[in-house]
């Protein structure tokens, strides 16, 4: 543990701005003196008592509500102490400020300082200190943060279920199973002179068999958890014309962008982020997809390519009224060929036929036939973008994943393959088959961080909320 995190450490915990609460919290191994200079007395363990909170001259900065956590049993696992005020933020920095200027004051004959340390808490800092004190594993720490930045109510329960240790429990049900196997693999190794075969006696074959089915349930659930917390880009690309800034006022419900009958209106992407089934869908409509002389939308075109290559869906809009012009025809042809050059190979292109109002009911037989302007059609698009996420509502509720627990259990499913490789090749590859039971059992160790660098923990809290 790094010499910082033995420091007392202290921040406003509620967000910046006015309201009508605000809260200030200290953290550190032993509060009881900086409490007893704050209000002349001791306060009682989770009991709230309302009263000033007064400056170095006796003056009221405010009256509020003094708890007090004794450690362990508090959110950090050390002795906390919360200051909840009226939510002024020079009501909150004045009380910061007196709890730092407490800290320093010496106290008694020793001439030792209240608090000696205490400091501003850094970025999620009360969040890792309840990680580094067991209280919380990194699984659960991070789904704190991704429950205070969930974009949708899908994505706020599914974070609820990983901080109240769901995707923990599957986690340490795997890494059992696989500690397991290897107990049972190494005594073989270590017992080679014994006649009873171990492995083939406790049914390793079908453990690891049902160790691999529970690593691809977990990821499942996992990578739509994932799906929740990112979303999935969307880039609307066509000619002009073809009614893209439509499209996207119409997913949206609301007039973001502006569509006149002149070619080349959008000049630069217009993005608007929409829900579909609590999934998060960052919809972005570029600029006409075209030659042109003009230095503004030459530049416009440039950045729809760019979004466009940097999508995860591509919706390939195309005007029903035109789909008779050979030139209409070729130019999306050509737009096609592009697209098959940029985009990178398993990039889904969804074509989305419009204007089927204007068009005599005419329906192209593939992709989605629609009408931005009355609406119809759009459900079934709402639903091809979801499809073309992999988005599947798990049975049993799909619990808040991040890019990192998704390579970290790809790991384990080729570490679980390759040991059953080498299982199948009995004797001669045991030493192997160990080996890889290591591996996948450290990479699932690497989720909730029962081995984790400091590097590591400095990045995934650097992301966090002063305050928490």
């Amino acid at each position: 543990m790094l010499s910082r995190h033995h420091d007392p450490i202290l921040a406003i915990a509620t967000a910046p701005g006015r309201g009508a609460v605000g809260i200030v919290r200290v953290s550190g191994k032993n509060l009881s003196s900086l409490i007893q200079a704050l209000f002349g007395r001791h306060l009682t363990a989770r009991e709230a008592l309302y009263l000033p909170f007064c400056d170095a001259a006796g003056t009221p900065i405010d009256k509020g509500l003094a708890i007090y956590f004794p450690a362990p049993h508090s959110f950090t696992g050390e002795d906390v102490l919360e200051l909840q005020a009226h939510g002024g933020p020079v009501v909150l920095q004045l009380l910061l400020a007196r709890c730092l200027q407490i800290a320093q004051q010496t106290q008694g004959l020793t001439g030792t300082p209240v608090l000696p340390g205490l400091r501003l808490a850094t970025a999620g800092e009360f969040s890792e200190r309840a990680f580094l004190n067991d209280k919380i594993d990194l699984a659960q720490a991070e789904a704190i943060a991704d429950l205070i930045d969930a974009s949708t109510e899908a994505a706020a329960r599914s974070a609820a279920q990983s901080l109240s240790g769901a995707f923990s429990r599957e986690i340490h049900a795997l890494r059992d199973a696989i500690i397991h196997l290897r107990m049972l693999v190494e005594a073989t190794l270590d017992f080679p002179e014994e006649e009873i075969d171990f492995l083939q006696k406790a049914d390793a074959r079908g453990q690891l068999e049902r160790i691999q089915a529970s690593v691809r349930a977990v990821f499942a659930r996992a990578a739509q958890g994932a799906l929740l917390r990112e979303g999935i880009q969307v880039v609307i690309a066509g000619q002009p014309n073809a009614g893209k800034s439509s499209l996207l006022n119409a997913l949206a419900g609301a007039e973001l962008a502006i569509v006149t009958p002149i070619a080349g209106t959008t000049r630069d992407r217009v993005q608007e982020t929409i829900q579909i089934a609590g999934v998060p869908i960052h919809v972005i409509d570029t600029a006409g997809l075209r030659a042109s002389e003009d230095a503004v939308e030459i530049i416009g075109i440039a950045r729809a390519w760019e979004a466009i290559a940097a999508a995860d869906v591509v919706l390939f809009l195309h005007d029903l009224i035109r789909i008779g012009q050979p030139e209409y025809l070729a130019a999306d042809a050509e737009i096609t060929a592009t697209l098959l050059h940029k985009l990178p190979s398993g990039v889904p292109v969804i074509d989305v036929w419009n204007k089927a109002d204007a068009a005599s009911g005419q329906e192209h037989a593939s992709g989605v036939t629609l009408s931005a302007k009355t609406g119809s059609g759009l459900e079934v698009l709402r639903q091809a973008l979801l499809d073309a996420a992999g988005w599947q509502a798990p049975a049993g509720g799909s619990f808040i994943a991040r890019e990192r627990h998704l390579q970290a259990l790809r790991r384990v499913e080729r570490h679980c393959a390759e040991a059953f490789a080498h299982l199948a090749s009995q004797a001669q590859a045991l030493d192997l088959l160990a080996e890889e039971l290591r591996l996948a059992q450290g990479a699932l160790s690497d989720i909730t961080g029962a081995f984790s660098s400091d590097d590591l923990l400095g990045v995934i809290f650097s992301q966090f909320c002063i305050g928490k």
